[in-house]
């Protein structure tokens, strides 16, 4: 779910700022986290295991 969050993070926020340094980056993030964590939120499966791996299985061929 690691990948669904930084998803989250660069289409909600990093797109939109302008960042110059990678130290700007890193400060825009943990602030972004600081915020995330304010009002933290599970992530919730919609669809079953069973499918999603059926799914993977037909778009590696």
């Amino acid at each position: 779910m690691v990948e669904a969050w930084f998803t989250i993070l660069t289409r909600t926020s990093v797109r939109r700022g302008l960042l110059d340094t990678v130290q700007a980056l890193v400060t825009h993030i943990e602030q972004y986290i600081a915020h995330w964590n304010t009002k933290p939120t599970p992530f919730v499966w919609t669809r079953e295991p069973a499918d999603i791996i059926k799914k993977a299985i037909r778009r590696a061929r």
